[in-house]
């Protein structure tokens, strides 16, 4: 299995706002040199990781982005979850009167697994884990 772009930049972002030399914020220019990706695509991922409380902008001279919270307290579920557009759950009403496939039941049961795997890892496990990948 492979994550799409889209939540893999999402969390090597976040690994670079985790692995910045404190308190100062990161800017999206340094992040997509690093990670040779545009600034326009990390707008966008750093939008929708603000608008779920993930990372917090600084504007101005000095500014760019930081972690909201500690790297102990953002999993990486969370990370995907805000980046990626989630399959719908299945409706519980469906599954009770068996209009459900098994596959489809599967597949519900697959993802809800993996998303409690990965709700398990923390920002902070992985910074800990690759202390020596290149920082911002």
């Amino acid at each position: 299995m492979r994550l799409s772009n889209r939540p893999r930049y999402a969390i090597s972002a976040m690994m670079n706002l985790a692995l910045a030399k404190q308190p100062s914020s990161v800017t999206l220019g340094d992040i997509a040199q690093l990670d040779n990706i545009s600034v326009s695509y990390l707008e966008q991922i750093f939008a929708s990781l603000r608008h779920h409380g993930l990372v917090e902008g600084v504007r101005g001279p000095g500014g760019g982005y930081h972690l909201a919270r500690a790297a102990e307290e953002i999993t990486i579920a969370e990370i995907i979850a805000a980046v990626d557009k989630q399959p719908g759950k299945l409706n519980p009403l469906a599954i009770a009167n068996n209009s459900v496939s098994e596959a489809e039941r599967l597949w519900n049961d697959f993802s809800a697994r993996l998303y409690d795997f990965l709700n398990q890892i923390t920002l902070a496990d992985l910074t800990r884990r690759w202390p020596h990948l290149r920082q911002c």
